[in-house]
């Protein structure tokens, strides 16, 4: 395995994790929404869709991408789990 497999491996993970977080969190808010019916909570939950929208085509081009430089792999992998951290953090709130 090389180098280039093991970082689209890890962007491959980070962005799999990422589709489940935003899966809990459009969850969670969408039963907020109905019982508080709070613009700011639709405004998350259509916030939530896009970025769930984003993780699944990037997890989608990891499983079927062309060949990468290095550098374009290690970026890409970096912001996923960036965006793992990101994305944890807004689902630990909410759950409190």
């Amino acid at each position: 395995m090389t180098d280039v497999t093991l970082l689209l491996d890890a962007a491959r993970v980070a962005a799999a994790v990422n589709v489940v977080l935003l899966s809990v969190l459009i969850g969670l808010w969408g039963r907020l929404y109905r019982e508080i019916k709070s613009t700011f909570t639709l405004g998350s939950i259509v916030f939530a869709a896009f970025l769930l929208a984003e993780n699944a085509v990037a997890l989608w081009f990891y499983f079927n991408a062309p060949a990468m430089p290095g550098i374009a792999v290690e970026v890409m992998m970096l912001l996923q789990i960036l965006e793992t951290f990101g994305i944890a953090v807004l689902l630990y709130i909410t759950w409190q």
